[in-house]
């Protein structure tokens, strides 16, 4: 199976960087993986609700010129639907059974996604109502892939 992840933002911190690296190996067992880094756009501090929507957009562009057309796309919005770390594993396992091979997850940036993307979404998926930093979102949303396979092969890592 390949997996993608494409997120809003450069990851700047140490600790964070070491934890994909350390998912990133446990993966390798499953999945080829690749995670791609699209640059945030800077938003003004009083940002108007124009010029949100136009930060908006220009991220949803840089996204969606990196969706390949053969991918199930899993967007992670706070407006998606929550899925247990069981739930995932059978959708990833349901995917690859109907022949669904690619899978790509969005992590959109601090304002959120556009409709575009929404549409072209075969998934939305929300991890909490909580709010959590992009950067550490990468790192939860490996250790959920990396949980579903795990499950997926009747491990005890879920325990």
């Amino acid at each position: 199976m390949n997996i993608t992840i494409i997120a809003v933002g450069k990851l700047k911190e140490k600790y964070l960087k070491e934890a994909i690296a350390e998912y990133e190996k446990r993966m390798k067992a499953f999945a080829k993986l690749q995670i791609i880094e699209v640059n945030d756009e800077k938003t003004p501090e009083a940002a108007s609700e124009k010029e949100k929507t136009q930060i908006i957009g220009k991220e949803e562009s840089k996204i969606m010129d990196k969706i390949t057309k053969d991918t199930y796309v899993i967007l992670l919005d706070v407006k998606g639907r929550m899925l247990s770390s069981e739930k995932l594993a059978s959708t990833i396992q349901d995917l690859g059974t109907y022949g669904k091979s690619h899978l790509t997850f969005v992590i959109g940036g601090s304002l959120g996604t556009g409709e575009a993307l929404k549409k072209r979404a075969d998934l939305s998926w929300s991890f909490s109502d909580l709010t959590f930093p992009h950067q550490l979102m990468r790192v939860m949303l490996l250790e959920q892939v990396y949980r579903a396979f795990q499950i997926n092969q009747g491990s005890p890592y879920h325990k």
